[in-house]
Formats: C-alpha cells, structure tokens, sequence
C-alpha cells in the first residue's frame, strides 16, 4: 500500500506573514465599514467627514472605493491562505 502524497511543504515566514496582513486586512474592513454607519451612528457620526454636502459625497465614495479594495484584498488572501494550509 502506498502512502499518501505530502503536500508540498511551505516556508513558516510565508505562512506567518500571511496570518499577520490577514488580521490586519479584517481590523481594517471592520474598521470601514464602521465608517460607512448612518450619519449619527458608528464612527460616521463623530464628525471624521466634511460639514459640506459637497465634500461628503466625496469622502462616501472615496471611503466605498477603500472599502472595495480592502474587502478583495481580504478575499484574495483568504483564498492563499486556504492554499497554503
């Protein structure tokens, strides 16, 4: 009976690394999406975005855009981290 083929054996720093950005990319989505809360609750209440109508139509969409990227980020390193275990 043959034994079963080993996985192909990755270098622990890669693996760490890995853990690390993937606990730092889930603080930060939490992070924005807080950010994304109605006018008066979560962090959007306290005032991080400009008084103007204008300029908060920008920061919203500046503030999804970031959001977006952090959320594949997140996504494209769960799926290496899934890899590399």
């Amino acid at each position: 009976m043959r034994a079963a083929p080993r996985p192909p054996s990755y270098p622990e720093p890669v693996l760490a690394v890995s853990a690390a950005i993937q606990v730092l990319l889930a603080g930060f989505l939490v992070f924005l999406i807080l950010m994304h809360s109605g006018r008066d609750a979560g962090f959007g209440g306290m005032g991080f975005t400009p008084a103007s109508q204008g300029g908060q139509h920008i920061v919203e969409r500046n503030l999804t855009r970031l959001t977006c990227v952090v959320a594949v980020l997140f996504a494209i390193n769960s799926i290496a981290l899934f890899y590399l275990l």
